[in-house]
């Protein structure tokens, strides 16, 4: 029988996989943003963003689904950050919106700007996008500055329609001020320059770029690994907020460590995941013909950041945690849709392999065949 229990569990895991799909994808963001170390001439520059360019939409829509899927299945959450943290999250999408600009106009007539200007504003989302996406994940488990009216969800909503509120005119950027927010969004941010590499070396048929990305490689890989491991460390050594059946929240010692050994399977497949990220940035940098290293580092990507984002929520734990309000910290059972929603987006989510198989079968059609320098040529490109 299908509980409302496992329902608030189910629709977790699907916004969390959605969450680990899109770090995956924005090796589009780390390539852009070295597209001009990458990029030996105006030619090189541009192999990198068409080859970029084919990508984009991808991590544009898995960033809105999640983001729709959020809504639909835990809308008090999405009410409260995305309407409370709303200047962190307008810039985000601000620099996807400019990138998605940047891509069709940086080589069209009548493009007064020139086409530097274009491409700074791609290495400006390649730089910004992961660090503040980074940076809003890294809130689930550090917390944020909110408070939650919670009798107006019962009583008198037509007189208080306020249900949350932001605790201080920063609306979101207060958050930066965290170091460990900061270090978590940096370790995302180099992590997606990390799978830019792996992508253009893999996806570009060009000897240059592919000299240039190999020797930049552990120029984004040592600082990813050094900061995801400090902040993994400091993850396991410090407080969590966990809830009780009554919805109680409480401030538990060591509570993610007791996460990761209480979830063990998922420490397993986190500690997985490790280890093919880094065989492929050890095979790519020790073998200058292998192309493939994007492959295992995108999965290993994937199955660390599921069990990352399911460790923060899972185990009767609160993922949102407020820093202003102890009582108002969202967990997956104070901030779900109703047992019928959820029930009903439950059955409609048995599309989703099908969604999945259709950009299984586009990327390999893109893909066919590996950008060359003729490619650029055709009027179409970017």
């Amino acid at each position: 029988m299908i509980t409302y229990s496992f329902l608030q569990h189910y629709w977790c895991f699907i916004v969390s996989l959605l969450g680990a799909l899109l770090v995956f994808l924005l090796f589009v963001q780390g390539a852009n943003s070295m597209v001009r170390s990458l990029g030996y001439n105006e030619e090189g520059r541009r192999l990198i963003i068409n080859s970029t360019g084919r990508k984009w939409e991808f991590t544009f829509t898995t960033l809105v689904t999640f983001g729709g899927a959020f809504f639909a299945s835990f809308p008090l959450f999405y009410s409260t950050s995305f309407g409370g943290a709303y200047w962190l999250w307008m810039i985000i999408l601000f620099t996807f919106v400019v990138q998605a600009v940047s891509y069709e106009f940086q080589n069209k007539l009548g493009n007064f700007l020139g086409p530097k200007t274009f491409q700074m504003c791609l290495v400006i989302n390649g730089l910004l996008g992961p660090l503040l996406l980074g940076g809003a994940v890294a809130t689930f488990f550090e917390g944020s500055n909110f408070v939650v009216f919670k009798e107006s969800m019962i009583d008198n909503l037509a007189f208080s329609p306020v249900i949350s509120r932001w605790g201080n005119a920063s609306h979101g950027l207060d958050a930066l001020l965290n170091p460990w927010v900061l270090i978590f969004g940096l370790a995302v941010m180099f992590l997606a320059r990390v799978l830019g590499i792996l992508y253009i070396i893999n996806n570009v048929d060009d000897k240059d770029i592919r000299s240039r990305a190999n020797s930049r490689l552990l120029g984004a890989a040592v600082p990813f690994v050094l900061l995801f491991v400090a902040y993994l460390v400091h993850l396991l050594l410090k407080d969590g907020y966990a809830y009780d059946d009554a919805g109680v929240i409480s401030i538990v010692p060591y509570k993610y460590l007791d996460n990761f050994l209480t979830l063990w399977p998922l420490t397993i497949l986190l500690l997985v995941g490790v280890v093919l990220v880094l065989f492929a940035i050890g095979k790519t940098f020790v073998s200058k013909d292998y192309v493939s290293g994007i492959w295992p580092a995108g999965i290993g990507v994937v199955l660390v950041v599921l069990p990352l984002l399911l460790m923060s929520a899972w185990n009767g734990t609160a993922y949102y945690p407020s820093t202003a309000n102890l009582q108002s910290s969202l967990t997956i059972v104070n901030s779900c849709s109703s047992e019928f929603t959820l029930r009903t987006m439950f059955y409609v989510s048995f599309l989703v392999p099908f969604v999945l198989a259709y950009i299984v079968y586009a990327w390999r059609a893109i893909d066919k065949k590996k950008l060359t320098k003729e490619d650029i040529a055709d009027d179409h490109a970017y």
